[in-house]
């Protein structure tokens, strides 16, 4: 909003006398009928709304408005505090402002200024000529009417700037507070509230995407826009990057493919969908993801879907080495470089369902050493090797594969 100090001494050189200012004082009511006429009839988004209370509202506003013009050019002087432009100004700026907690734009108020800035001009000018004011007089009268004009318009355009801008930020802080509540995993009801608040859609489900933070934008470009992000930071895959949270909605069913393929090349972990006030469950299985160092050797996402049985073995590790010590105690006598052998051919024959060639060739070997080997491992476990409970614990101790034994 700006005062210009120009305005206020140019209005006081203008000579306009008693007589002129009373005629056009008195033909102000009819002046803001016609001016709120014709914005209703040439400004589309005016149309319809400018009706009862409203007009007789706005039609007082433009009343006000051009007194306010009259008034500065009657004689107020440039060091006069009872100057009336600043107030004038102020109302065109809470004008601005609550053309956008209306949501519409400042287009329809600039072209409501033109058509009212005409109008007016046109009731005045009309009583201006017929009062006898020199031609210079005149010219001189609507360059400032104009330049009048044209302040409360800028100071319009300021009061709609600020409160987008003040609007987007509390907007903001709403949305960063239930992303927070989000991954906290709050209660449906607080979730509710804080996405009512935020006026955020809630989706079916919400699906958690941690990416590094280089790559943000140009991944928030590809998804909806409303999409929530986290304002904090985790560790990265690389130490030297930091990783941001995403939660994406509605991308389950088939559309997840289609998220993955927006994520190719992005270094990506992908969390599965969950109904939106669950995605906290998304966000603990992607960070468990993370931590465990699972991923994919190209610039594919990490699919958390595609890591179950890691990430179910993973939950009890001391259960899991207890287990796998107590299924291969068979083999705990022998050279840990033939254990190592022998267990590697046990988990390939357990998920081959006992396919010679299958395993021979995952393991690179001739079949005749698949044979071989599974003839030894038969005589250190007996006819337990058939049993399913025995079959099961194997399963479950070697569903990742044995680390390699020491290098002598």
């Amino acid at each position: 909003m700006s005062d210009e100090p120009g305005m206020p001494h140019r209005a006081a050189r203008l000579e306009l006398d008693e007589q002129v200012a009373g005629l056009l004082r008195g033909r102000l009511p009819l002046v803001a009928e016609r001016t709120v006429t014709a914005i209703t009839a040439e400004v589309p988004d005016y149309s319809g709304a400018l009706t009862g209370t409203m007009r007789e509202k706005i039609e007082n506003a433009v009343r006000i408005a051009l007194g306010t013009f009259l008034q500065l050019i009657e004689g107020a002087q440039p060091t006069d505090p009872s100057t009336p432009l600043t107030p004038a100004l102020e109302a065109a700026y809470a004008l601005g402002s609550g053309e956008a907690r209306s949501g519409r734009s400042m287009d329809a108020l600039l072209a409501a200024y033109r058509v009212g800035a005409r109008v007016a001009w046109r009731e005045v000018s009309t009583t201006t000529v017929r009062s006898g004011l020199s031609a210079g007089t005149v010219a001189e009268f609507a360059e400032l009417m104009f330049a009048y004009i044209d302040e409360l318009s800028a100071a319009s355009v300021a009061g709609h700037a600020d409160e987008l801008a003040s609007a987007g930020r509390v907007r903001r802080r709403y949305l960063e507070r239930l992303t927070q509540q989000l991954l906290a995993g709050e209660p449906e009801e607080i979730l509710r509230r804080g996405a009512e608040r935020a006026d955020w859609p809630q989706p079916q489900t919400l699906t958690v995407v941690l990416l590094p933070r280089r790559n943000l934008r140009a991944v928030l470009a590809l998804l909806s826009p409303h999409t929530l992000e986290s304002g904090d930071d985790l560790p990265g895959m690389d130490p030297a990057e930091e990783l941001a949270v995403l939660l994406v909605p509605d991308m389950h069913g088939g559309r997840r493919r289609q998220l993955a393929r927006l994520l190719h090349g992005h270094r990506a972990v992908l969390g599965p969908a969950r109904p939106w006030h669950r995605v906290a469950a998304s966000y603990q299985r992607a960070t468990r993801v993370l931590a465990l160092g699972l991923g994919q050797p190209d610039d594919a996402p990490v699919d958390t879907e595609e890591h179950l049985a890691e990430l179910l073995l993973s939950l009890d590790p001391e259960a899991l080495a207890d287990l796998r010590a107590q299924a291969l105690r068979p083999l705990a006598a022998l050279p840990p470089a033939t254990a190592h052998r022998l267990a590697e051919t046990l988990r390939s024959w357990l998920l081959h369902q006992g396919r010679r060639d299958d395993v021979a060739a995952e393991l690179f070997v001739h079949p005749q050493t698949v044979r071989y080997r599974m003839g030894k491992l038969r005589e250190l476990y007996g006819d337990r090797l058939h049993e399913p409970a025995t079959v099961l614990a194997l399963t479950l101790a070697l569903a990742m594969p044995p680390a390699p034994p020491p290098a002598d």
